[in-house]
């Protein structure tokens, strides 16, 4: 499958998608189809990682399958596992002599008893497919080598079945907030693309594209005001979907002038800190709602 003819193809449809693509992540994109590599997104969170993912889902027609990673993620979740409960009603239903006992081993280790978790799902689809590894950074470092001969060979090796190949390679996305270093041999199997928040005239046509309705003005106030509260040391800055809640919040009350009394009144949609919320009014010098 192609999945996209140039980079310029990579941003016009997926700006039909819903996403707004520069030059460097649409040809980095292109490149993740066309040379069967995997692509590593990293950058804070909230910038579009697993929204890219997802828009090359749509704007291709692949089917998505997610791996979300979380600390103590383990081969049982990521790749497969046995169904232990129907192989032991198997075996309680096989009589206990060797010749039984033996055929039996054999039968249980079969399709019929093996739950395939994202990783091996993926992996063993005929559609087109893109897998995107969320958040890979969250794992444990061990999890890591899992990844690695499904990213270098799309292939999972099951000691009961043998080595499963990919009949046709997934468009593979992993994201990474950055919390820890990645090892340098997955990222050798990777194409690199760090996303960071976009610039005042990017997250504006976003947040357009995002809200048609939002006055222009009012958008410009709001792009104005989230650069400023990402400017502060907070623990969690604005993402760009909170800032797309926040166009859609002040349309729903008709704000039409983002001015100090309506930032105070609607800043619980982008900090959800209370710490972040108390710095931000002493330092835009908000009024406490």
């Amino acid at each position: 499958m192609t999945w996209f003819e140039s980079p310029a193809d990579v941003a016009t449809r997926l700006q039909a998608a819903g996403y707004l693509a520069d030059a460097a992540t649409a040809t980095t994109a292109f490149l993740a189809g066309a040379l069967e590599k995997p692509l590593l997104l990293e950058g804070p969170a909230g910038v579009g990682k697993t929204e890219l993912a997802k828009a090359v889902s749509r704007a291709t027609g692949a089917d998505l399958v997610r791996l979300q990673c979380y600390e103590g993620l383990d081969e049982a979740r990521a790749l497969y596992e046995w169904n232990y409960k129907k192989q032991l009603l198997r075996i309680q239903a096989t009589n206990a002599d060797d010749l039984d006992w033996t055929r039996t081993h054999d039968e249980i280790f079969t399709e019929e008893f093996l739950l395939t978790r994202p990783l091996l799902t993926a992996i063993r689809r005929d559609e087109p497919t893109v897998l995107l590894i969320d958040e890979v950074d969250k794992t444990d470092v061990e999890v890591e080598g899992l990844l690695l001969e499904v990213l270098s060979d799309f292939q999972v090796t099951i000691p009961e079945l043998g080595t499963v190949a990919a009949v046709r390679r997934p468009y593979v996305v992993l994201t990474s907030n950055a919390s820890r270093e990645l090892s340098e041999a997955v990222k050798r199997r990777c194409l690199y693309l760090h996303l960071d928040y976009p610039d005042a005239a990017r997250e504006r046509e976003i947040l357009l594209s995002q809200v048609p309705d939002l006055d222009d003005r009012i958008a410009e106030q709001l792009v104005a005001t989230v650069g400023r509260l990402r400017d502060l040391e907070l623990k969690k800055a604005p993402s760009i979907a909170e800032s797309v809640d926040w166009a859609r919040t002040l349309l729903a009350l008709e704000i039409r002038d983002l001015d100090e009394k309506a930032v105070a009144d609607t800043l619980g949609v982008v900090l959800k800190h209370a710490s972040d919320h108390e710095r931000a009014v002493r330092e835009l010098k908000l009024a406490k709602s």
